[in-house]
């Protein structure tokens, strides 16, 4: 099949994302009033490597205020979610496709493009970043391939439309975009055109908005071939660019291998971690620059602390830190201490500490602040300095439930306060 015909292709054709009812009801309310509509971009792109398609897009030679009325037409709710860029969002049974008008570059500045619309597809394709995602298809599944996606994506070769220090200055985002692409798709080195483009261009970089770049520096964290795009990004200076410190890149790669070896899902979070956390000022500064969550910036100063974790202690105090931090947390430092020392990723010991929490499952404190009000304590601070100090006391005794015990330890406790 030659990459630039317009073929049906099996794999398109039969997809159940392809095939299922809301999907077929946004293309046929535009092509049956008479305008073209095609599938492109990620869904194409894997459903032609048969991996999972979550969301729909779908670009058409009709005018946004003609996708309103044909939806309208159709019994289909529409939200106007970015008309001046030409997209409608359509929704047919619960699910919401992106249409988008034929677009053409009118102006660019490196962040943000002024378009005008267009009835010709190869200049929609053309003012796209990759080829692997200037890939459409209509319908039935038959494939336009304008630019030679197919091609690229059948030999795992990822590369810019066109000249790629032009794509790049439409867009400096599209320098994290290729490498992000290139970790997930292709199977060798950074094509080199792209390469030198990125590099000449990364002084670009800064003038991203956080988010961009915190979002596809976290989806690049768990791409298929992170570690050595990561690294390749780190030998042409790339990673300085986005991130404030000297990154860590054998800790990152222990990492991924312990995830490998043990077949965990990858963390993008906590791979961050790896590269780039050594104090708390690194987490501080990090989760500033790339605007974190307040979960993914508490991951980060988790993996600033430096508290001991793994076989060096005994099960006594690995099942205290686990009572303290919890389970996830409790994970994410073994795993960290784990990549920053030289055991290998199927150390036994290693794995053993790793699986606590699926063995041991910590235990609520057996006293509460009522208990103590129940004891004829009045309010006040002091019930929390008793708490505490029998929480102290119970750890260290390896969580006790005999009741005896107990309420003679927390006696004691209370004398003392």
């Amino acid at each position: 099949m030659a990459s630039r015909s317009a073929s049906q292709v099996p794999l398109l054709r039969d997809a159940p994302w392809l095939r299922a009812g809301s999907t077929q009801a946004v293309l046929s309310c535009l092509v049956e009033r008479g305008f073209r509509a095609r599938v492109v971009g990620g869904a194409v792109r894997n459903a032609l490597m048969g991996r999972t398609v979550a969301d729909v897009d779908i670009a058409t030679d009709a005018r946004p205020t003609q996708v309103l009325a044909a939806a309208a037409d159709a019994g289909l709710k529409t939200l106007a979610t970015g008309l001046q860029h030409g997209t409608v969002t359509v929704i047919a049974l619960g699910q919401p496709f992106e249409v988008t008008t034929l677009r053409r570059d009118v102006e660019t500045d490196g962040r943000h493009a002024v378009v005008a619309f267009t009835d010709d597809w190869t200049a929609d394709a053309s003012r796209r970043d990759l080829t692997l995602n200037a890939l459409y298809c209509d319908a039935d599944g038959t494939l336009f391939d304008p630019l030679g996606g197919l091609d690229d994506l059948r030999a795992g070769h990822v590369r810019f439309i066109g000249d790629p220090h032009a794509r790049i200055a439409e867009d400096y985002l599209r320098i994290l975009r290729f490498f992000r692409f290139t970790a997930e798709y292709a199977d060798g080195a950074p094509d080199g055109a792209g390469l030198a483009a990125a590099v000449a261009a990364r002084a670009g970089l800064q003038s991203l908005s956080a988010e961009r770049v915190r979002a596809e520096l976290l989806r690049l964290m768990v791409a298929r071939r992170a570690i050595p795009v990561v690294e390749t990004m780190a030998a042409h200076g790339l990673l300085t660019a986005i991130l404030p410190v000297a990154p860590r890149l054998g800790v990152l790669s222990r990492l991924a291998a312990i995830e490998t070896t043990q077949a965990l899902a990858p963390s993008a979070v906590l791979r961050l971690a790896a590269l780039a956390i050594v104090g708390s000022e690194d987490a501080q500064r990090l989760s500033k620059l790339l605007r974190l969550s307040g979960t993914e910036r508490d991951v980060l100063q988790r993996a600033a602390e430096t508290a001991p974790a793994g076989p060096g202690l005994d099960e006594v105090d690995q099942r205290a830190a686990l009572y303290r931090l919890g389970r996830n947390a409790f994970r994410e430092r073994i795993l960290l201490s784990w990549a920053q020392s030289d055991a290998a990723a199927d150390d036994s010991e290693w794995q053993r500490v790793l699986g606590l929490p699926d063995r041991w499952q910590a235990p609520d404190l057996p006293v509460s602040g009522q208990d103590l009000l129940d004891r004829g304590l009045a309010p006040g601070p002091r019930i929390g300095r008793i708490l505490a100090a029998f929480e102290a006391w119970w750890i260290a005794e390896a969580f006790p439930n005999d009741r005896p015990r107990i309420d003679a330890a927390l006696q004691a406790i209370i004398g003392k306060s």
